[in-house]
C-alpha cells in the first residue's frame, strides 16, 4: 500500500543559515579554541580547497583534533544542549515552514545529512522526523576522531535511504538540497529543489 510522500532535506546549508558543525566546536570548545584549531589545521584545508584532500577525510581530520578522546556520553549531553540552544538560531524560517507543512500533509520527513548523527539526534527527535547521517567510530567509550563507515555525502546519502527505507512505498519523493553532495538525491527525487530556502 502506498504511503504518503516522502520528503528529504538536507542539513548544512539548506534548511539552516550556518555550519552546524563549526557551530558545534565554538559552542563545545569555545571561539579562541576553535580559531587556533583552523590556524593548525589551516595546510590541511588549503590542500581541500585545492582538491588534493577528499571532504571526508578533511571532516575526519578537523574532528580528531577536536574531539578525539572525548567520553561518547559526554559528548552527547553537549550535543543535545547544543541541540537546545543552538541549532532552533540556525534554522531558517522558510525552511522550517516546509518541513512543518509535509508533517501536517501527513508525509514522511527525514533529515539525510552529511552532519554527525549524534549532533542532530535530539533535534531531529524534537521535530519528530527521522535522521539518516555520518557515524562516528567509539573504542570503550572514547570517540577515536574517525567516520564509521562513509561520509554521508553524495552518492553515499542515497545508498543509506534505500538501506533504511523502502522508498517505493511513496507515491511522490521531495528532495531539498544545496550542494554538489546532495545532486544524488535531488535526481533521486519526483520534485528537487536546489538552493531552494
Amino acid at each position: 500500500m502506498m504511503q504518503k510522500d516522502l520528503a528529504l532535506f538536507d542539513f548544512d546549508g539548506t534548511i539552516t543559515k550556518k555550519d552546524s558543525f563549526i557551530e558545534l566546536i565554538k559552542y563545545y570548545k569555545g571561539t579562541r579554541s576553535f580559531y587556533t584549531g583552523l590556524i593548525l589545521l589551516s595546510p590541511f584545508l588549503l590542500l581541500y580547497k585545492a582538491g588534493i584532500i577528499k571532504n571526508w577525510r578533511t571532516k575526519e581530520l578537523v574532528f580528531t583534533y577536536f574531539f578525539k578522546n572525548e567520553p561518547l556520553e559526554i559528548f552527547k549531553n553537549r550535543c543535545k544542549e547544543f541541540c537546545l540552544n543552538v541549532i532552533p538560531t540556525l534554522i531558517k524560517p522558510s525552511a522550517s515552514e516546509a518541513i512543518e507543512n509535509h508533517i501536517k500533509n501527513g508525509d514522511r520527513v527525514v533529515i539525510i545529512s552529511a552532519s554527525f548523527e549524534d549532533v542532530l539526534t535530539n533535534w531531529c527527535e524534537l521535530m519528530q522526523i527521522d535522521l539518516i547521517g555520518t557515524r562516528i567510530t567509539v573504542k570503550k567509550g572514547l570517540i577515536t576522531g574517525k567516520i564509521e563507515g562513509k561520509n554521508c555525502y553524495g552518492d553515499e546519502k542515497v545508498k543509506r535511504l534505500k538501506e533504511a527505507i523502502d522508498i517505493r512505498q511513496f507515491s511522490e519523493i521531495y528532495a531539498y538540497g544545496d550542494s554538489i553532495g546532495d545532486l544524488p538525491l535531488l535526481k533521486l527525487a519526483d520534485h528537487s529543489f536546489y538552493r531552494y530556502f
